[in-house]
């Protein structure tokens, strides 16, 4: 397997590693105003700091004020800011089409292998609600604009741009087209729960950063509106376990374990850093290490559609860029692989799906357009999970998020026993999961 470091796959192809920044291309800068504090009621009214976020349903809130004021209140921790790459020259099928004059589903090698058409024989997701905690979904695309709820969608990051459309980022409107593109407008791609409702929970502003409490304050907003599924393609951000890290670790637990009693299931990409998590020295991965979430690990083919030769390696393959480890990953699926030593068209191996291209003059949006893109990455993978329990929930609304992971986990396809490492409980496989 030929090896190129992240930065350099993003240079040289012009596509995108989905997820977020790791590693030394994380921005890490504290906002000396902004703080992340457990306490809640009569203590925040009568300090002199400004609640931006009251999550009083985990005992924090998220503040701003002097440092001073803050550590009145109890124990507290500055919040961190992070950084998304995003592509600067995305492969649309504008340009594939030149070269295959090809419908785009024959294209979605990760739809064809876990038999999604099969499984919409069965459900197609109807009576759920899944939140995309990301850059923000396209609600006006045309294989979107069936499925996003807008009353219901929010903007965490006070930029001002809003939530649900007209704005929607790159790696948000991808992520819900994997989840939930629409499979009967007769174009486009096909998601994996196309019945299935999207709320757009925004929390990275158009210049790619987010803040850890924005993502904290996502998560127990998809919480409180009866979200079934929560998807975080936001990649994993080692943080030591003690001082400040231990302080984000016990959050990170509060909020996903919140989460979970609420019904809803927090699935998260494993990032893509090639790292081994369970061999990672005193550190601990957020949130994808976190209590009660779903850890997605990525496979992906490589020489799909490269012609009659057939592929090099398997779609289960582990992708060259995913995270893993024992105990850090609960389900591989389809993230997307590359090679850049293959022929034209090796970004086939990756994922095609929904994407948007907004346009800002002098900080104003201008609108964007509407298309599609391949994109590899563990964000791509956890999305396919989040459809996924979209359609088992769909199936039999009575289960809880505990009882929803369990079917995904009992049922993926676990013929990997050298390999837990990358794949945990096995492959996704939605097909099975809606049939047990």
């Amino acid at each position: 397997m030929v090896e190129h470091t992240r930065r350099e796959f993003l240079t040289l192809s012009g596509a995108a590693l989905g997820g977020i920044a790791v590693g030394s291309t994380v921005t890490a800068a504290e906002s000396t105003e902004r703080f992340i504090v457990k306490a809640k009621g009569k203590k925040l009214e009568k300090s002199d700091v400004t609640v931006v976020h009251d999550l009083s349903e985990i005992g924090f809130a998220v503040v701003e004020g002097a440092e001073s004021e803050v550590k009145r209140l109890g124990k507290y921790a500055p919040d961190v800011v992070y950084e998304l790459d995003l592509p600067t020259d995305p492969i649309t099928t504008e340009d594939a089409e030149e070269a295959t004059d090809e419908p785009l589903y024959p294209l979605q090698w990760d739809k064809q292998t876990q038999n999604i058409p099969e499984a919409h024989e069965v459900t197609r997701g109807e009576g759920t609600r899944v939140a995309i905690v990301d850059t923000g979904v396209a609600a006006c695309h045309p294989d979107l604009k069936h499925a996003v709820n807008v009353d219901l969608s929010r903007n965490f990051t006070g930029d001002g741009y809003g939530a649900g459309g007209p704005y929607g980022g790159y790696h948000g409107t991808h992520v819900a087209g994997i989840v939930a593109a629409n499979d009967q407008n007769d174009a486009g791609v096909v998601g994996t729960a196309p019945g299935t409702e999207i709320v757009d929970c925004r929390v990275f502003s158009p210049d790619a950063l987010a803040s850890f409490a924005d993502i904290l304050a996502a998560v127990v907003y998809s919480a409180n509106i009866g979200c079934d599924a929560a998807n975080l393609s936001i990649g994993a951000y080692p943080v030591s376990r003690r001082g400040f890290g231990s302080f984000y670790g016990k959050v990170v637990n509060k909020t996903m374990s919140y989460a979970r009693r609420q019904g809803t299931l927090v699935v998260v990409s494993a990032g893509n850093d090639a790292a081994d998590l369970q061999h990672d020295g005193p550190v601990i991965s957020l949130p994808n290490e976190a209590a009660n979430v779903l850890s997605i690990s990525a496979t992906g083919p490589i020489g799909f559609a490269h012609g009659e030769a057939g592929l090099e390696s398997p779609y289960d393959t582990p992708a060259n860029y995913t995270n893993y480890g024992t105990n850090a990953i609960n389900i591989a699926a389809p993230g997307g692989n590359y090679d850049l030593s293959q022929p034209a068209g090796w970004y086939y191996d990756m994922v095609l799906n929904t994407v948007a291209l907004p346009t800002f003059a002098d900080g104003e949006y201008q609108g964007a357009e509407y298309t599609y893109s391949w994109v590899a990455g563990t964000s791509m993978a956890a999305p396919q999970v989040a459809g996924a329990a979209a359609l088992v929930k769909s199936t039999d609304p009575g289960l809880n998020a505990n009882q929803v992971r369990g079917r995904l986990e009992r049922t993926a396809d676990g013929d990997y026993p050298a390999d837990k490492t990358y794949y945990g409980k096995g492959v996704l496989d939605p097909y099975a999961a809606v049939t047990e």
